[in-house]
């Protein structure tokens, strides 16, 4: 049975170049905050990036989670069809959203910053219409993702993701100097058109979309309950802005930091674990069979949350000097670095949930069941609002980042707990 769980040398290699990845990504915001220092600027940058980043999760992340499991089995030809369908639908869709939200800006993006100034407001809508501008091309690449992914090809993904990465860097470097967080806005949007088109070959020869193909109708039908429940429940982030913006400045690029820590440790997990499981899954699923269905996702349940309890225990043991040595640089004093040593504390519990919750999702998605992930994920978020205001009220950043950590875990139980009674139900009918 083992050998229908990913190859350790496999995973091993995969999670190591996802690893570098993430690790350049990491340094592109890194050298932001030590170049610049937690202040208005950079407050407003990651402010800036809440908006097309909270679109992008709603739809993308949907279709991401839809596309792989219904793509995985199928005839090669079908599948580059039904991708180029995708890819063309999801690029007008999401053109006209950036146009939209674009035009809507300066109405929107005030009332998600509300303890700005003036100034800050202002600096926080030009930036948002930057990255607006960019939206368009990481929803192109989810597409191309997910039809790489259901045909095995994770390797190809991240080394391309890898190499707009690099270039993004090296771009940052160059420009950050000469035009200040500006330049760092428009960084983004240039290494997400790269990372695009570097992706693209492995599409394919070009196919006319056919947009009355029956992927699409399948991919509506299970997408429907995620885009509907996630409207709502992934606005977490601007909850996060919100509150974050009415405490001193600084406050917010400290926990969007923070939580960009943890979110980079998720997806090395996320692509070295949870993406190749994916396909297994809904092809056994497909098949008929239970009993490996449930011995993978344990499997690798078990793997992700030594990998997460061991990494906070590292963190507790070494975090702050660690932190000291890469952050205490620039800009950024020592009463900076404590408050951001705290909060990293404070957000151990959502590290493990996000990270264990992407097994037991992926698991529901596989079998083609997005109502349950979404429920659960719709009555947790409502609990985690109430949870981050009453923190903040009462410990302020430290109360938003408690309030996620207990949101993220209460998920992940409600997910096992129904994950093991449909896994019962299964094998019973």
């Amino acid at each position: 049975m083992g050998s229908v769980v990913t190859n350790y040398r496999f995973t091993l290699f995969l999670g190591g170049l996802a690893g570098v990845n993430i690790f350049v990504t990491f340094l592109i915001q890194w050298y932001v905050l030590i170049t610049i220092g937690p202040g208005t600027e950079t407050d407003a940058l990651f402010a800036a990036m809440a908006l097309p980043q909270f679109v992008l999760a709603v739809v993308s992340g949907s279709l991401m989670r839809v596309l792989v499991p219904l793509l995985a089995g199928e005839d090669e030809e079908q599948s580059r069809h039904d991708a180029w369908s995708f890819f063309i639908l999801i690029g007008a869709i999401f053109s006209g959203l950036a146009v939209l939200l674009y035009s809507f800006a300066p109405f929107l993006v005030p009332f998600l910053v509300p303890g700005f100034s003036d100034n800050g407001k202002s600096l926080t809508v030009q930036l948002t219409r930057i990255q607006l501008i960019g939206m368009v091309f990481p929803a192109l690449s989810c597409v191309l993702w997910a039809a790489s992914h259901a045909r095995r090809r994770f390797l190809w993904t991240e080394l391309t993701q890898l190499l707009g990465s690099i270039l993004g860097l090296g771009v940052l470097v160059w420009a950050l100097p000469r035009y200040g967080i500006v330049g760092a806005a428009w960084v983004g949007v240039i290494r997400a058109i790269l990372q695009t088109l570097l992706l693209l070959p492995a599409q394919g020869g070009y196919c006319k979309p056919n947009l009355d193909c029956a992927a699409l109708g399948k991919a509506w039908y299970r997408m429907k309950p995620l885009l509907f429940g996630s409207v709502y429940y992934k606005t977490g982030p601007l909850v996060d802005r919100f509150l974050s913006s009415l405490t001193p400045v600084g406050g917010l690029s400290l926990l969007y930091f923070g939580q960009q820590i943890y979110g980079s440790a998720t997806q090395i997990m996320d692509r070295a674990l949870v993406a190749p499981m994916v396909p297994l899954l809904a092809a056994h699923a497909k098949v008929g069979n239970p009993a490996i269905f449930q011995y993978i996702y344990r499997k690798q349940l078990w793997r992700v949350t030594c990998l997460t309890g061991g990494g906070c225990l590292l963190l507790l043991l070494t975090g702050e000097p660690l932190f000291r040595l890469l952050l205490d640089h620039g800009d950024i004093t020592g009463e900076s670095l404590r408050l951001l040593w705290w909060i990293m504390v404070a957000l151990m519990g959502f590290f493990i949930g996000s990270t264990v919750g992407q097994i037991l999702s992926s698991a529901f998605y596989a079998i083609g069941n997005t109502q349950t992930p979404t429920k659960v994920g719709v009555i947790g978020f409502t609990l985690g609002v109430l949870f981050k205001v009453v923190g903040f009220f009462r410990f302020g950043l430290l109360g938003i980042a408690m309030g996620t950590s207990l949101y993220y875990l209460l998920n992940v139980f409600a997910l096992y707990i129904l994950l093991e009674r449909e896994h019962r139900d299964a094998v019973s009918r």
